[in-house]
């Protein structure tokens, strides 16, 4: 496909490099000459300088006959001016915008062909609030990915030694939780992931991920360590749109909402706008006013500024004044990738949600949805079977049949409105949706092969 990238920030960057690896023709345009000149001689792409949304600087990427546009620019208005103008003058068949404000996102009527032409509209900050409030609702997970409209639970869960499970062979599991189907799709060991079989044993502190129904997940998690009570009391830092998002779902489920904000003018707002939630007007970072609103009672505290090493700093601190989970917005891999996990627990890269968002859009085929994990070491993907026996390598076969890539196993599968787990018997149907976990990344091009049909297949 030919496609152009508006913007070379964190997402852009990202976004290009995965579609360039998979032999893509890929065009970013930026106004900043330098950061395209260093991303030219790392990655195999076309670079434009200039203003995105400029007809002239389209026409120069190749707009005339590109198959997408994705606006990843800071500027929600350039990103939506730009599919504006690829769809007036250049007939660009998708496009993909990412936008920030929430002014935007609640005129749903906004985005069509007849006012703005958007076919895709990606939200970083929903995705995020998103993906931390499963986490706060599954107290101990790592992550949590959600398939087949909620149904289905791919989650992520470090193992304690008060586990049931622990200690034990995977093949035992069944008999720990006889009326519980789930299927343990990686084990991470000291940063080395571990393919599982049944005779594959559960330790103390392996990061486990598992797929489980919805119903079913806190029990098996149950299974891994020591059962914990909900959450009760969250206090996040940062009353920005993430921040405040969250603030704002927690406090419809009766949480008990402390939200900490430097900023007096956005505090006032703030105060205005929840209902439930206390708002405080601090530093998140201060020792004494962590200590005087009782982190150490706290059951999660979320670090959600726009400011990394803030974010780091008031998180490390609240761990150690006893907070129970903590959790960071962290933006820079680098940084997350410093970060010790006894300091804080999960460290979230707006960019890698984002990414795996995006990614679904873009994927032609059988894939229908893409997502990262251990921040971006890990793919889980969704894809539909298609064909028959002589078309698929797929269809018509058992699971133990199928020849998969290494790092590589099907963990689930969805058929209609039924969950199957990925056991070896299972033989797979047309239309099923089959869960695809990878350790290796550099294996997605040979899981996307395998899951299309031959040429004889209309």
């Amino acid at each position: 496909m030919k496609i152009i990238i508006l913007g070379a920030g964190q997402v852009g960057t990202a976004v290009a490099k995965n579609l360039a690896d998979e032999g893509n023709e890929v065009t970013v345009i930026d106004t900043n000459a330098s950061v395209l000149s260093e991303m030219q001689a790392r990655l195999d792409l076309r670079a434009v300088v200039g203003v995105a949304s400029h007809p002239a600087v389209l026409r120069e990427a190749g707009a005339d006959d590109a198959d997408m546009l994705i606006a990843t620019t800071s500027s929600d208005e350039v990103n939506m001016l730009a599919c504006q103008v690829a769809y007036t003058i250049f007939g660009t068949p998708t496009k993909i915008a990412r936008v920030r404000s929430n002014a935007y996102q609640e005129v749903t009527e906004l985005f069509d062909n007849e006012h703005i032409p958007v076919d895709y509209l990606i939200s970083p900050e929903q995705l995020v609030t998103r993906h931390m409030h499963r986490l706060i609702e599954l107290p101990g997970a790592l992550q949590v990915v959600d398939f087949a409209g909620g149904r289905l639970r791919l989650i992520g869960v470090t193992a304690e030694a008060k586990g049931a499970l622990v200690g034990h062979s995977l093949r035992t599991l069944r008999d720990h939780l006889p009326d519980v189907d789930c299927r343990v799709a990686a084990i991470y060991r000291d940063e080395h992931a571990i393919i599982p079989s049944g005779d594959t044993r559960i330790e103390a502190d392996d990061d486990v991920f598992f797929l489980a129904t919805r119903t079913d997940a806190s029990v098996v998690m149950s299974e891994m360590r020591a059962a914990r009570e909900s959450n009760k009391h969250i206090m996040i830092a940062g009353g920005g749109n993430i921040g405040f998002d969250l603030a704002k779902r927690l406090e419809k489920q009766h949480y008990n909402v402390k939200l900490i904000e430097r900023n007096h003018d956005r505090c006032v707002e703030l105060s205005t706008q929840l209902r439930r939630a206390m708002v405080l007007e601090g530093d998140a970072a201060d020792h004494e006013l962590l200590l005087e609103e009782n982190i150490g009672e706290m059951d999660v505290f979320c670090a959600l500024t726009n400011d990394d090493e803030a974010n780091i700093l008031s998180a490390i601190m609240a761990k150690r004044l006893g907070a129970g989970t903590v959790m960071s917005l962290v933006n820079r891999t680098a940084y997350a990738d410093l970060i010790p996990s006894n300091m804080i627990d999960i460290a979230i890269s707006p960019h890698q949600v984002t990414i795996g968002e995006l990614l679904t859009h873009i994927r032609r085929g059988s894939v229908a949805a893409v997502h990262s994990l251990r921040r971006g070491g890990a793919e889980v993907i969704e894809a539909v079977a298609k064909g028959d026996k002589q078309t698929s390598k797929l269809v018509g076969r058992r699971i133990e049949e199928i020849k998969l890539p290494h790092h590589t196993n099907i963990g689930a599968v969805v058929r209609g409105s039924s969950v199957l787990m990925g056991h070896r018997d299972v033989v797979i149907e047309p239309e099923d949706h089959l869960i695809f976990f990878l350790t290796d990344k550099k294996r997605i091009p040979e899981v996307e092969k395998l899951c299309q049909v031959s040429a004889a297949f209309i």
